[in-house]
């Protein structure tokens, strides 16, 4: 079918690209026109702090939804006349925002020079269109100046300034220039550009459309898009270096594409589908968020798939054996087999396999030690730069009423079975007030049936703190429990600090069995690949360590210190739970991918030879060199994310990029050869009854084109004087 496919691609490559162009032109047509918005609810169903939320848009809505905090200071102090004039028209202003449900005055600080005035919206934080915030956002901006600083804060805030990335530039240029060095041609460098733009421009439009019927938040599209791009790159990067090779033994540009799309081709298809069936694996969370995010980063992968076994066969018929013209002359890639450095490096290897193995190994464990400090939960605005207004807000509320002021807890009471319930509201809030780590509690307000109740808390530490995760649960366990007995009072903790805690606790802890799921679905498939029990076991072991040690990394960044530092992470904060098994996921279909190249050449040399020496040394010599660049084109396209302003994105782009570079280097070029050295004919040992039951999976596939005649090679092209 696959060949099917190329061939039609091929013999029909106008129609063909004529067709993509038309999906770009028609998908971003239809998602301007029909697209939804993006939507998350972080909050757990059964948890307590879903009771809050459910009881408050019962029976109090104006604390349902999301807030923002209007945070202002003025350098004579907040209550000057002419400042409460500018803040008064601000806030009747905004309070004629669609969406704006009341907007109330807050607190003004010790020292008189920081105000807050919090408004409410009618829609939880998740599912507010950014039109209202945005204008909200310039509103402030123009109360601003003449001794004003007016500051928006809340969590409407980060979601709009954290949708706006825009790196993905950088990542391309560089891999750009990196597929320059790689083929030494501007055509050839350029191709898979074409294919990852084609797929990941009709994929972001789909995406867009499903979010009608799916909760797809904005760190999905920004993820997908991360993942496009890296792995549209990366599969065309296979496909046209395999034509390449194709044309350089005399076989005509057809048959050329033919055998790419069935043997580099089929390995990108098995690698794409591995990606998916792994992304699915998040599904089996339970969160309704990750079925969004799945969908938009399972789209991205699927679409550049299909850029990749249609339009990118229709380019190459357009170029032909013009491929490496705009030969760039620096850049020359004569040498082959035996007499390559990658060649050379494996029988460094291969002799002092022991030594070579422990040092790798060692290096490995010291980048994994960390992911011990790692800690899961939500960044705060108080990570971001000081360019964005929810930062310089939240640094405000710290200044002027304590960090725990931008992250309050909402304790929501049901009065519905108590016999005095201005009575049971007031005393629970009065023990609140005297809990450990509480700053200061706001007296409970009480709805108009007087059957409900909010006491609003605010901890003494900021919101990722895990002082405050603490005094959640101590709340839940002792304090509120005690408060309530003998008032009819039911009590529950919410609000967006104890959804976020709650979330974090629910995803991570079945982390360990995503990973062990996906784990044991890469020893299965590895084992049908490669017919052999020490290939699958080893490959798994491997994986499990180059990605521990991108968590290793990722959690010293989130640690602050002098890596944090590097990549913008000024203080410690916890890594949201649902990235390490994204991360998982990604990385399990790209390090497939690389094993597959690999130990698919190294196989085949055994087969041919029966030396397992030489053929794990003749094996990496023919891959290193595409191995490489694929992986400096990953690195550069997930490292280019750290320049982002949110920090979830830096710690995935640090994290992804960590990941592809230490599975390059130190597992392909050290681990590999000397593991396989170690093992000999082992290798390839794989127990009979098994090899029954296990099916036939051939994903790199033959040449299915009978090879030109060694006695008639092709005229050699003549080339431009200067362009070779």
């Amino acid at each position: 079918m696959l060949r099917r496919l190329v061939t039609w691609s091929y013999d029909r490559r106008r129609r063909v690209v004529a067709l993509w162009i038309a999906a770009l032109v028609a998908g971003a047509l239809l998602a301007g026109a029909f697209g939804g918005d993006n939507e998350v609810d972080f909050t757990v169903p059964g948890s307590d702090s879903a009771e809050a939320v459910e009881l408050l848009q019962e029976r109090f809505p104006s604390y349902a939804g999301g807030s923002v905090d209007v945070v202002y200071r003025a350098d004579g102090g907040v209550d000057d006349p002419q400042v409460a004039a500018r803040i008064d028209e601000l806030t009747a202003q905004i309070g004629g925002l669609d969406h704006v449900m009341a907007v109330e005055p807050g607190p003004v600080s010790a020292d008189g020079g920081t105000g807050v005035v919090q408004v409410r919206m009618d829609r939880a934080a998740e599912k507010l269109p950014p039109e209202p915030i945005e204008r909200m956002m310039e509103l402030a901006g123009e109360a601003t100046g003449d001794g004003l600083q007016v500051e928006l804060g809340g969590y409407p805030i980060e979601q709009v300034e954290q949708s706006e990335a825009g790196s993905e530039g950088v990542g391309i240029l560089a891999a750009a220039v990196i597929m320059l060095v790689a083929f030494g041609s501007v055509l050839a460098a350029g191709l898979p550009l074409a294919v990852a733009g084609f797929g990941v421009g009709v994929a972001l439009a789909a995406v867009w459309l499903v979010a009608n019927v799916l909760s797809v938040p904005d760190f999905g599209v920004q993820l997908a898009m991360m993942i496009g791009i890296g792995v549209g790159i990366d599969y065309a990067l296979f496909i046209v270096t395999r034509y390449r090779s194709a044309l350089a033994r005399g076989r005509e540009p057809r048959d050329a594409v033919v055998e790419a799309g069935t043997t580099a081709g089929r390995a990108v298809v098995f690698a794409g589908s591995t990606v998916v069936v792994a992304l699915l694996g998040l599904v089996a969370m339970g969160r309704d968020y990750l079925w969004g995010v799945t969908a938009a980063t399972s789209l991205a992968v699927l679409v550049v798939v299909l850029a990749s076994a249609t339009v990118l066969p229709a380019l190459l018929g357009f170029a032909g054996r013009s491929i490496d013209r705009l030969r760039l002359p620096w850049f020359r890639h004569d040498a082959e087999g035996r007499r390559t450095l990658s060649w050379r490096w494996s029988r460094v290897m291969q002799r002092r396999p022991v030594l070579a193995g422990l040092g790798a190994l060692l290096v490995l464990l010291a980048l994994t030690a960390p992911v011990t400090d790692l800690r899961f939960g939500m960044p705060d605005a108080g990570n971001g730069p000081e360019e964005l207004t929810s930062r310089r807000a939240y640094d405000l509320m710290s200044d002027g009423f304590g960090p725990g002021a931008n992250g309050p807890l909402l304790v929501a009471l049901d009065l519905a079975e108590s016999p005095a319930p201005p009575a049971a509201a007031e005393r629970i809030g009065a023990t609140l007030g005297q809990a450990e780590g509480v700053a200061a509690v706001i007296p409970p307000q009480i709805n108009e049936a007087g059957d409900a109740a909010v006491v609003t808390v605010v901890p003494e530490a900021g919101p990722q703190d895990e002082a405050t995760e603490d005094l959640v649960h101590e709340l839940r366990d002792d304090v509120l429990p005690a408060a309530a007995a003998g008032t009819g009072a039911e009590a529950s903790v919410g609000g967006m600090t104890a959804s976020f805690i709650d979330e974090s606790e629910y995803t991570g802890g079945r982390l360990p069995l995503f990973i062990g799921g996906v784990v044991t679905l890469s020893f299965l498939l590895l084992m049908a690949v490669f017919r052999s029990l020490a290939v699958a076991i080893k490959a798994g072991i491997m994986n499990l360590l180059s990605i521990g040690a991108a968590y290793g990394v990722m959690a010293l960044a989130a640690g602050g210190g002098w890596l944090g530092g590097l990549v913008g992470i000024e203080e410690a904060t916890p890594v949201p739970a649902w990235l390490p098994m994204m991360m998982f996921a990604v990385l399990f279909g790209l390090s497939m991918d690389y094993e597959v190249f690999l130990l698919s050449r190294v196989r085949e040399e055994y087969v041919r030879t029966r030396d397992n020496a030489a053929a794990v040394a003749d094996g990496l010599a023919s891959t290193a060199r595409v191995i490489t660049a694929a992986a400096a084109i990953m690195v550069t396209v997930f490292g280019a994310f750290v320049l982002e302003d949110a920090v979830f994105l830096k710690l995935a782009g640090l994290g992804l990029a960590t990941a592809v570079l230490v599975d390059a280097t130190v597992v392909r070029m050290v681990l590999v050869p000397a593991t396989m050295e170690l093992l000999g004919d082992r290798n390839w040992w794989l127990p009979r009854w098994l090899d029954r039951l296990l099916p036939r999976v051939d994903v790199e596939g033959t040449a299915e084109v009978p090879a030109p005649e060694p006695s008639a090679p092709p005229e050699p092209e003549r080339v431009p004087a200067g362009m070779a």
